[in-house]
């Protein structure tokens, strides 16, 4: 094995292998745990213990800075960072003519298990572990001071449900319902309530139930997930994968440069000959209302805070939806309720 960085490891890999569908309320009761092919952890640090150790001061108001100077006590082993316009091809084995397993985002990170004498690296990025040219990867010392850069706070809920409220208090209003091990960008950090995005909303979350990382962007699969799905339903969701990894961009309309969700969904449907609207709530009102128990790949899904939709994915199957989501993550599979739907259409006939 050839050694890239013989720093003392001090980091670890998160793998996240599913995630749990978890009752909302009556209508959602039906969901299931499903093995999801969601970006899956790419390198974390925990920051969690500085709140206790006292490295960082639990003030009123701590800040994104405070927190990200703690990782600079980190170094990293075997690390590469996606040096790309887009996305990196992960390969099943070490060549051009091996099939493409995953794909490494720009700036996302790996670790490096071997590298051949042609160039090849073995890399481990969560659930994927294939191959991809060392050309193409950051690493050593540079890879190092580059994930200070480009990684960001994350907020993960360790509680079966947690509620994004509107203000910092367990009185006001509910934007959205977020399950067990979803992750949120963090804005904000307090004593007790941390400020988070997801897609397009924000609100505030009680830290004792979340627990906070800065992480580098993830590897994610490209296995098939249409299984007994044949004909446009099928073609549309093998070609809205192809993107996977790709940049959000609001406002955006390409697939490739950026493109925001109802962007995307709008390309998707117009390669197959459909004419739909360009923004989300346009969408939502075309087609028919569907339950979110009928849904089939190809079908639209709809979230916002409470009745009000400000964001689209579309339903690929095995309870995933495949969405632009947030410059984070860009084109990502999440599982269907990773947040409540609020509505869901069809607008295929077949």
């Amino acid at each position: 094995m050839k050694q890239v960085n013989k720093k003392l490891l001090k980091i670890s890999c998160l793998c996240v292998a599913g995630t749990a569908l978890l009752t909302f309320n009556s209508e959602y009761s039906r969901a299931a745990t499903v093995a999801a092919e969601e970006p899956v952890a790419g390198i974390t640090v925990t920051l969690d213990k500085y709140y206790k150790s006292g490295d960082v001061a639990a003030s009123s108001e701590i800040t994104i800075a405070a927190l990200e100077s703690s990782v600079a006590a980190y170094d990293y082993n075997n690390l590469g960072i996606a040096n790309v316009e887009n996305h990196l091809n992960i390969r099943k084995g070490p060549g051009e003519d091996q099939s493409i397993i995953g794909k490494l985002p720009k700036d996302a990170g790996c670790t490096i298990l071997d590298i051949d004498k042609n160039g090849w690296a073995k890399i481990k990025s969560g659930k994927v572990t294939g191959y991809v040219m060392s050309s193409y990867l950051i690493t050593g010392d540079k890879a190092v001071k580059m994930a200070k850069k480009v990684g960001s706070l994350v907020a993960t809920v360790n509680t079966d449900a947690l509620n994004i409220r509107t203000e910092e208090s367990l009185l006001s209003g509910v934007v959205t319902s977020v399950p067990r091990d979803e992750e949120m960008e963090v804005l904000e950090v307090g004593t007790d309530w941390v400020k988070v995005s997801i897609d397009a909303d924000q609100g505030y979350v009680a830290r004792q139930y979340i627990k906070l990382s800065y992480e580098l962007k993830k590897a994610v699969t490209n296995e098939e997930l249409t299984s007994g799905v044949s004909g446009v339903r099928a073609s549309m969701v093998a070609f809205a994968k192809q993107y996977l990894g790709n940049p959000y961009v609001w406002g955006g309309d390409s697939l490739t440069n950026g493109v925001d969700c109802s962007g995307f969904t709008r390309a998707i449907y117009s390669h197959f000959g459909y004419s739909i609207p360009r923004v989300s709530r346009s969408q939502a009102t075309i087609g028919t209302t569907i339950s979110s128990s009928n849904v089939r790949p190809g079908d639209l899904v709809f979230y916002g805070s409470g009745s009000y939709i400000n964001h689209v994915a579309m339903y690929i199957g095995n309870g995933q939806v495949i969405h632009a989501s947030t410059p984070r993550t860009g084109i990502k599979i999440s599982n269907m309720y990773y947040r409540t739907p609020i509505k869901a259409v069809r607008i295929i006939s077949d």
